[in-house]
């Protein structure tokens, strides 16, 4: 058997054996460790020191919940990557700051007269950060419909001016602090704003062309992005391995696509980041109202695209959107780990401290996860999402957190809800099936190139819930060895007696 290809049976039947670990504190450094706690901590050791782990650097931190003891501990203080393990950290920060009932307010009004069916003036949409206006199935047909029933309600059949975006509400860094360029085309790193829509992204199709030499035929949905296609994507004979290479520059709207796809394939499907999300919002806006009846005569315009900001007008909006409460919001975040909300998150956090920045969130999180008990020396918070290679945190710090949650009436219901499910669902559904993890250990996914991370929850066989932590960083072996190695301690935890 290859070195490389260690499968989770293998690893667990490791776990029967005792292997030296890196740097590990016993459970209790002054008395010997109970029998049973002794072999749990063996068969962890294994796991990590199986020789596919042997060029990677792990740390792991099991605590109980029942009497805070801490049954397992390697590299526990140490910092590491923690890939969307940051997430943990932001949504902790932001149902303490924010609660979890706090929503977030689109507002669109008309900054002129309405006579005669026309508003003499413009369309001026304000928003505050919503993350979930509009999805990748659903576009604007149904809420944006339901806007221009509104307007129409309110007399309007035609919009003399313009369709403004004012997302002043954020700063204008869309990006996360450190993202890597070279990522910043996909979907995953989409810049956010105070005005967010179809999670700012698109989706490119890419299919073969007529015959062998031909271009390949390439479409773009929602058809407002505002981006560019400069493809040279050639179509190569049948069966030939092909691939599609995407690269969009920093502040550009220009998305380059270089590569082959193989006559009589089936198109691929990519899903991209959009260079304005605020230009995205308002010209797809415009777009449903007209398609719903009502002539726009000016164009949609960004805020911060004009020499002056239009001053809001003293009337009632016309429109009020409430998003749903930060809980339900929440599920979406961790269950997919949408980098997206999580900058919103942060960002918002920022805002409710009194300036709408991430590095005004960043503060705030720290100051309250400090109160906590989380040692400063123990986070480097860079981005809300984990995406940053600039991100640190410790085993130690996550494994408080998680307990603090726990243990606060206010904040544990809808975080433990929002954690992925072991075999069930989000990043966890096909993992852990038909183990004694299986719908019983939640816990937050983390993974980038050679990171991963696995935080959460989980019951023993004798029904004492336990807290977990789980990095691994720098390793070399494919990262299917690296998950499995993950799930089996997990596993061994469920398994666990005393």
């Amino acid at each position: 058997m290859s070195r490389w290809s260690t499968p989770l049976t293998l690893v667990l039947a490791l776990s029967a054996c005792h292997a030296t670990p890196q740097v590990r504190l016993k459970p209790d450094a002054t008395t010997a460790a109970p029998p049973a706690l002794s072999v749990l901590s063996h068969g962890i050791d294994a796991i990590v020191a199986d020789p596919a782990l042997a060029h990677g650097y792990w740390g792991v931190v099991v605590r109980s919940l029942k009497n805070d003891e801490t049954l397992y501990s390697l590299n526990a203080r140490k910092l590491m990557l923690p890939a969307s393990n940051m997430k943990i950290v932001t949504l902790a920060a932001a149902a303490e700051r924010l609660g979890w009932n706090h929503t977030y307010d689109t507002w669109v009004f008309g900054t002129g007269p309405i006579a005669a069916g026309v508003l003499g003036g413009d369309l001026l949409v304000v928003g505050s950060g919503d993350p979930g206006i509009g999805t990748i199935d659903d576009m604007s047909d149904r809420l944006f419909a339901d806007w221009a029933d509104r307007l129409k309600s309110a007399g309007i059949r035609t919009i003399a001016g313009r369709v403004i975006g004012d997302d002043n509400a954020f700063d204008d860094d869309e990006l996360g602090f450190g993202w890597s360029w070279d990522d910043l085309q996909d979907d995953y790193a989409a810049g956010i704003s105070a005005l967010q829509f179809n999670e700012n992204m698109a989706r490119v199709t890419v299919g073969p062309g007529p015959a062998a030499g031909t271009s390949a035929a390439v479409s773009i949905a929602p058809a407002y992005s505002g981006l560019a296609i400069d493809s040279a994507v050639t179509t190569v004979a049948a069966g030939t391995t092909a691939s599609v290479d995407v690269r969009r520059l920093p502040g550009s709207a220009t998305l380059a696509l270089r590569g082959t796809v193989a006559l009589g394939a089936a198109p691929r499907v990519l899903t991209v980041s959009v260079d304005n999300p605020t230009l995205f919002f308002v010209n797809s806006l415009r777009a449903a109202l007209i398609a719903n009846g009502i002539d726009v005569r000016g164009p949609a315009v960004d805020v911060d695209d004009l020499p002056s900001a239009p001053p809001h007008p003293g009337t009632p909006p016309l429109i009020a959107y409430t998003s749903p409460r930060l809980s339900v919001l929440a599920m979406r975040l961790m269950k997919i780990s949408q980098n997206q909300y999580a900058e919103t998150f942060l960002k918002t956090v920022g805002a409710a401290a009194g300036t709408p920045t991430a590095a005004a969130g960043r503060a705030a999180v720290q100051t309250t996860l400090e109160a906590w008990g989380v040692q400063p020396a123990d986070l480097i918070q860079r981005d809300g999402s984990g995406l940053s290679r600039y991100d640190y945190v410790t085993p130690e710090a996550l494994a408080t957190i998680l307990v603090h949650i726990k243990r606060d009436d206010r904040l544990r219901g809808p975080f433990e809800t929002s954690l992925p499910i072991a075999g069930r669902d989000g990043g966890l559904a096909n993992r852990m099936k038909g183990t004694p993890a299986d719908g019983n250990a939640r816990a937050k996914t983390g993974s980038m190139t050679s990171v991963r991370g696995l935080s959460g929850y989980v019951t023993t066989a004798d029904g004492e819930p336990l807290v977990f932590s789980i990095l691994a960083n720098n390793f070399d072996a494919p990262p299917a060895t690296i998950t499995q190695a993950m799930d089996a301690i997990v596993v061994r935890l469920a398994q666990f007696k005393r």
